[in-house]
């Protein structure tokens, strides 16, 4: 049994100590765990067992025995009986805890750390009934949360057709003139076809709709892990009065045919959860083409380790989420996943004690505690502008939807230099490419060099398909033409996609993320400052170890996550 020295471990939790007192950690690891869990914003049995330091069973019974609380197996519970809508779902997920039965005055609740009175305290203020702790396994209570609510969130599936006809809908609902009940509920079946269809996308994961009319037809399609598929051709006479009612629901002007609008939507699934549409219009020469962006607030809460850095990359990230000044810019295609990554720091850096204001083009996603700024260059608030006020209101941290023009640029370095953190998204294809676009807009060299101090490139890949993924020959040379080494090759297995019900059929199930993350070193930073071209900085990069994005997806191959066709398609150098 390791024994733990006088003032050595004073800043550990009780659990923490329990766990180094009977040898299942170090130390030095547990105040590690320590630190990064606070600074992940996760519980630390969480983090424990996200990175295998401890296992869950060992965490569990340690506590069961320091604390005197009874343990129970998650696994045989029944999510059907659980009162999960006594307890709000934002305080589960913040806690990481499961309400599990309630008894006369008492409500029973599974932690997998005791320790956490504050999660007890919040869900007795919350639901006004007294609280008591039931130990549980991290893993078996994160599965457990999981199947709960993914049952709350799929209770859509419950909708009757009478349902789709009135669903909750924010954001402008049709007046009688508009949707056609008054002349008899001539509309009623467009407006069920369309809640139909933002149900039947809700449902699947998709991440846009596009509504388009043509000459001879009429389609709608949805985005699910990147790739569009047609899931209905309504008739080709119906264009107009479908682009009206999402009009009417995006609180849009529905007599304006000949130019591009933009609008939101809120649909609310039920008291605790509600999904965001961004709305865009695009007069073609068939009609209008409506495309609804599907806003996922939840995604920017997963946390770091859910975006699929490898942990050199996430550390750097950290590292330059953590200094008071610089900028962090991440850049890729429309649809790569950079609002999400920009969100995710956010949050880390979203406390009590930090000024945080953001300027974009739309707010994407809300986040409490953020100040967030809609620009609109009709009246003149445009990203410089909203910039300049930033500056004024004492920020600690500001990010920039995007840098599109010199001034934004000039104010986001001067900003960058003087003791602001400030992350922004350019849109180029490489962490190097990043740095000569900067140039090319007319900012300085020097001033690059000293403000910039890290690049995320970055694509989405679709993620294989767990249950059905299955190994592939490939010959060494084709894999040496991939981009893999000698070294790599021996013992190297390469899956490809099969389909099977769980996926749907094509192999795939989810997406993650291929990531190019460049810190500014000196070396890079003297290239700059020689006006040095994207290649140069490129070599520098790599010599100093830095993976491209092309290096990042073969890792991901390696590691069964995607296939060498998927990497293929996202990234470049094949």
């Amino acid at each position: 049994m390791a024994i733990i020295s006088a003032g050595s471990g004073n800043n550990l939790s009780g659990l923490a100590k329990r766990l180094v007192a009977d040898g299942f950690i170090d130390i030095e690891a547990a105040q590690g765990a320590t630190q990064e869990s606070q600074k992940e914003k996760i519980p630390f049995v969480t983090h424990l067992v996200q990175k295998k330091l401890v296992s869950a069973f060992d965490i569990a019974t340690a506590a069961a025995d320091e604390f005197g609380v009874p343990l129970m197996d998650l696994s045989v519970i029944d999510t059907e009986v659980i009162p999960g809508d006594l307890v709000k779902q934002n305080l589960i997920l913040k806690h990481h805890v499961l309400p599990l039965f309630h008894r006369g005055n008492r409500l029973f609740v599974a932690v997998s750390d005791p320790t956490n009175l504050q999660a007890l305290d919040e869900i007795k203020f919350q639901t006004g009934i007294s609280t008591e702790s039931i130990l549980a396994e991290e893993d078996k209570l994160r599965d457990a949360i999981e199947r709960l609510l993914t049952k709350q969130d799929t209770s859509m599936d419950e909708f009757e057709d009478t349902d789709l006809d009135n669903l909750d809908m924010e954001g402008g609902e049709a007046t009688d003139d508009d949707d056609g009940k008054s002349d008899g509920g001539d509309d009623a079946p467009i407006v069920r076809f369309v809640n139909k269809v933002l149900l039947d996308a809700i449902k699947i994961g998709a991440s846009d709709i596009h509504f388009e009319p043509y000459e001879k037809r009429y389609r709608v399609r949805l985005r699910t892990d990147g790739i569009l598929k047609e899931v209905a051709s309504p008739p080709k006479n119906l264009a107009p009065r479908l682009s009206a009612r999402l009009k009417v629901m995006s609180q849009m002007d529905i007599s304006e045919r000949r130019v591009p609008q933009d609008g939101r939507i809120k649909l609310k699934l039920s008291k605790s959860r509600s999904i965001d549409f961004r709305v865009n219009t695009l007069p073609t020469i068939w009609g209008e083409k409506v495309v609804l962006r599907i806003l996922d607030a939840d995604a920017a809460k997963l946390g770091i380790d859910a975006l699929g850095y490898e942990d050199e990359q996430k550390a750097l990230y950290m590292e330059a989420l953590e200094k008071p000044q610089g900028m962090i810019l991440v850049t890729g295609p429309t649809g790569s996943g950079k609002t999400v990554s920009l969100y995710t720091g956010l949050n880390i850096l979203n406390t009590e004690e930090t000024n945080i204001s953001t300027a974009e083009d739309p707010v994407e996603i809300n986040l409490e505690g953020i100040n967030q700024v809609n620009v609109n260059n009709k009246v003149g608030l445009d990203f410089g502008s909203a910039l300049r006020a930033f500056l004024r209101q004492d920020p600690d941290v500001v990010m920039v939807g995007e840098i599109r023009d010199l001034e934004t640029a000039e104010i986001a370095v001067k900003a960058a230099q003087t003791g602001h953190l400030v992350l922004s998204t350019l849109h180029t294809n490489s962490a190097p490419e990043t740095l000569t676009r900067l140039r090319n807009m007319g900012v300085p060299s020097f001033n690059i060099a000293t403000s910039v101090a890290l690049i995320i490139a970055q694509r989405l890949a679709r993620r294989l398909c767990g249950e059905c993924k299955q190994a592939v020959d490939v010959p060494k040379e084709s894999l040496l033409e991939m981009g893999f080494t000698d070294e790599e090759i021996p013992g190297l297995t390469i899956y490809e996609p099969r389909g099977c019900d769980v996926c749907g059929g094509d192999g795939y199930k989810g997406r993650v993320g291929i990531y190019e993350v460049v810190k500014i070193t000196d070396g890079i930073g003297r290239i700059i400052m020689a006006d040095g071209n994207s290649i140069e900085i490129a070599d520098q990069a790599k010599k100093e170890g830095f993976n491209d994005l092309r290096r990042s997806g073969l890792d991901k191959v390696k590691a069964g996550v995607t296939s060498l066709a998927e990497v293929n398609r996202v990234t470049t150098g094949h």
